[in-house]
């Protein structure tokens, strides 16, 4: 998605029917943000090893939001299944539709779950209204968590949203097999609330990131629409001290490194894995399907 916050999204829902989504979904996800599948499968050995590999990428997948050029649905699940052939047991997504979300979740196979929470859209008039992705049968815009292993005690983590425009959010959840929390975050733009243009949510937003996450056993990341803190970067004192300090970020090689490769086409490093384990791998790769790049990294959990 380009680095500018975006317009009203055509094929916008209103509250009725978003309370009509909320109302089914509450059926069979309460706990859950949206859905948690339970069927499972033998064709993945246990983590005999203790290592968890988790991966984040910004699929660009909401064609009216600049990414009509950056591949087809079946492209991007194919991108997706090719990280887990690298490796990856967690995948966080952002800008996802859910119909394209449940697609790859269908090809991995029945072991897999997935977690999606809609973004929404304020008016200036209060009321709220999912985001239809652009095109026939693609559901919801949204970010997503999906995982080869059961999720747990999945929860959205409250945070300031602009008053007027686009809400995206955090979503978290546990992977019991390892007992490790995993948080997916996409962080508000600059600009992004239409009533108060210049007003700043991303330092509440990652301040709640890192209050929502356990000590030791975490990893979380996502989108930050952020660059890293240093020097250069106006921006840099949104960033709470701890995210570096107390965790471990994929690509920083020292508890004083706040650098990192770029991954999105801007030259610039937009998204992140932090840790609170020891980390064995940290790798960048170009799916070819996006505007961002994806990032893998490996932690050990015993």
């Amino acid at each position: 998605m380009p680095l500018t916050a975006p317009s009203l999204p055509p094929g916008v829902r209103r509250r009725g029917a978003l309370i009509a989504l909320v109302a089914v979904l509450a059926v069979t996800a309460v706990l859950a943000a949206v859905l948690v599948r339970t069927a499972t499968d033998g064709t993945r050995s246990p983590a005999a090893d203790r290592t968890l590999t988790v991966a984040t990428w910004n699929m660009c997948g909401v064609r009216q939001w600049g990414c009509a050029g950056t591949g087809s649905g079946p492209e991007k699940r194919r991108a997706v299944e090719r990280l887990v052939d690298a490796g990856a047991d967690v995948v966080l997504l952002q800008e996802a539709c859910a119909t394209h979300a449940e697609s790859v979740r269908e090809a991995l196979g029945e072991s897999w779950r997935l977690s999606f929470r809609p973004y929404t859209w304020r008016d200036g008039g209060g009321q709220t209204a999912a985001i239809d992705c652009e095109g026939r049968g693609r559901g919801t815009a949204g970010l997503a968590v999906l995982s080869d292993r059961p999720l747990s005690s999945v929860r959205s983590v409250p945070t300031r949203q602009p008053e007027v425009g686009l809400r995206r959010g955090i979503l978290c959840a546990t992977v019991a097999a390892f007992d490790v929390r995993v948080c997916n975050a996409h962080l508000s733009l600059p600009g992004s609330d239409r009533a108060h243009p210049g007003r700043e949510y991303r330092d509440d937003q990652l301040k709640a990131l890192v209050a929502a996450v356990p000590g030791r056993r975490t990893v979380f990341g996502g989108d930050f629409n952020l660059r890293p803190p240093g020097a250069r970067n106006r921006s840099a004192w949104v960033w709470p001290s701890a995210a570096y300090d107390a965790f471990r970020e994929c690509d920083q090689t020292s508890g004083t490194d706040r650098s990192g490769r770029a991954t999105h086409v801007s030259g610039h490093k937009l998204d992140y894995l932090f840790a609170g384990l020891p980390r064995s791998s940290c790798t960048v790769r170009d799916t070819g399907f996006s505007d961002h790049r994806a990032l893998l990294m490996r932690v050990h959990t015993g």
